[in-house]
């Protein structure tokens, strides 16, 4: 027989083996019990949560020949039929790849007959935010009022996406992420069901890395179980498999980087490439290290808060002692950033030396956090006597002249015509984008750039520049406008004047509308 992965084998077949969901549980098996049963149910929540097999669960309790306390018993012809696959009156639905009008007319068309086995015939859509327009439109009557004996679970990782028409004919169960204590105990439950040798600090950092889903910590825990197959799982073993790195390389880091010594950064850093750790993983963990040093530098009892060994809390004091919190602010900053541009980079390593190379010199940026990083090392200097003002110099220079505008270049009719419907363009633009892109201002470069102009200190510029952002206008352009221009981001220093620099592009169409209504 083929092996089964451990998060298929042990997935919950009653309402007392779902994890962390406790209000939710309840509340579904109270209204079983009370036969307050609805007929639209919308199950969000983060990828393992448990979404899914309550959905299932549900499915065969509503069903249950001799439902036990709201909960299936699962012994049942009924149970057994549902478990296997073979009841007719249980319909799974991936949205992801049915997500037509057909598939759903086809729905309405299958609830117009009554189960042949069983009360209830339970459809289960997954992913359902994947629906089209038109497969929403499609579904909105028939979930309103559909036959006393049918109940829709809709299932979603990303409610936002789902029309407000269907929100409101659902009742919405909100799945938590689970917490590390539950996770670590689940997994040591079933080591010892599987016979398996594991260290409790090796089964808390999969249960940390699994990040509140109880499928990815049963995931990341066969994987390490089959990489060291017949031997015991240690908290070394563990980090070598998953490519993750130990907390005292991260002491190592942080402390140079609060000494500014960017050598011993890069080398670091080498040795990590070198180990085969995965980058990504790194960059997680780090920010993660960093919220430990920030929780412990402004509060107390961090006991309570923090799952860290007595040594490595006493080590993270220490360091929270080294600098400011402003300062650390800054650096989970720059991390953050980081992280959502290194899924999109081929050059990853490179991306981390600069981030590393930032967080060492904050000279290098002008925003207010960097400023403090600068002035809290100035003052460390002036403490330690070893700061040496600079003598002014006699030198006379010239004062740079202001560039002349020049703009002798006719405008891209591409860019004039995006430019001219931007309001398109616009109403496709989630927030807090459309808020950031409100104030920019257009300009051109070459014949198919258009430019994003940002005034100095802008904090649109930092949330728009983004490789996710831009792809999502050059998209929109293309698809709404049926235009191919590239787009860019810049942001005006703070001496520079936007019409000294830039030639902007102004709306004609709009400019038009405005003298006619006036």
């Amino acid at each position: 027989m083929s092996y089964t992965a451990l998060y298929r084998k042990f997935r919950p077949s009653a309402f007392d083996q779902v994890k962390g969901q406790d209000p939710i549980v309840q509340t579904l098996k109270n209204q079983i019990s009370a036969n307050r049963i609805g007929h639209a149910y919308l199950f969000c929540g983060t990828r393992g949560t448990g979404k899914t097999s309550v959905a299932k669960i549900f499915a065969r309790a509503v069903n249950c020949e001799h439902p036990i306390d709201g909960s299936p018993c699962n012994e049942c012809d009924t149970c057994r039929a549902i478990q296997s696959g073979a009841a007719l009156n249980v319909v799974e639905i991936d949205a992801a790849s049915n997500n037509g009008v057909d598939n759903i007319r086809q729905i309405r068309d299958e609830i117009q007959y009554a189960p042949s086995n069983g009360k209830y015939t339970v459809y289960i859509i997954d992913e359902v935010h994947m629906l089209s327009i038109g497969a929403f439109n499609a579904l909105l009557k028939t979930l309103e009022e559909p036959p006393a004996y049918v109940i829709f679970i809709l299932a979603t990782t990303e409610p936002h996406k789902i029309p407000i028409t269907i929100l409101s004919r659902c009742q919405r169960y909100d799945f938590k992420r689970i917490s590390i204590d539950t996770i670590a105990a689940r997994l040591l439950e079933l080591t010892e069901k599987e016979g398996i040798t594991i260290e409790e600090k090796a089964v808390r950092y999969v249960a940390k890395l699994a990040d509140g889903s109880m499928r990815d910590a049963l995931s990341l825990l066969d994987q390490c179980i089959a990489f060291y197959l017949g031997e015991s799982l240690t908290y070394d073993k563990v980090l070598e498999v998953l490519g993750a790195v130990d907390n005292e390389i991260f002491s190592r880091l942080t402390r140079n980087v609060i000494a500014g010594d960017v050598v011993s950064c890069i080398q670091q850093l080498d040795e990590l490439v070198m180990q085969g750790r995965e980058m990504g993983q790194f960059v997680n963990d780090f920010i993660w290290y960093l919220r430990n040093l920030m929780l412990v530098k402004t509060s107390e009892n961090v006991e309570e808060i923090i799952d860290a060994s007595t040594d490595r809390l006493a080590s993270l004091k220490e360091e929270a002692q080294m600098t400011e919190t402003d300062v650390i602010m800054r650096y989970i900053r720059v991390f953050s950033e980081l992280a959502g541009n290194i899924k999109y980079s081929s050059q990853k390593r490179v991306l981390i030396e600069i981030a590393l190379i930032k967080l060492c010199k904050p000279e290098m940026e002008k925003d207010v956090n960097s400023i403090h990083n600068r002035i809290a090392n100035i003052e460390k200097k002036l403490e330690s006597g070893s700061y040496m003002a600079s003598v002014p110099t006699t030198k006379t220079e010239k004062p740079k002249e202001k560039p002349k505008k020049v703009f002798d270049k006719a405008i891209p009719a591409d860019i004039q015509y995006v430019v001219d419907n931007w309001d398109t363009v616009r109403r496709h633009i989630s927030n807090p984008y459309k808020t950031y892109l409100q104030d920019a201002r257009f300009s051109v470069k070459g014949e198919d750039t258009l430019l994003i102009v940002f005034d100095a200190g802008a904090i649109g510029y930092e949330g728009c520049n983004k490789p996710e952002v831009i792809e999502m206008l050059n998209t929109l352009i293309s698809e709404e406008i049926k235009k191919q221009v590239r787009v860019e981001m810049i942001m005006l220093e703070n001496s520079q004047n936007f019409g000294d620099y830039y030639q902007e592009v102004v709306a004609k169409i709009n400019m038009e509308v405005e003298e006619e209504d006036f």
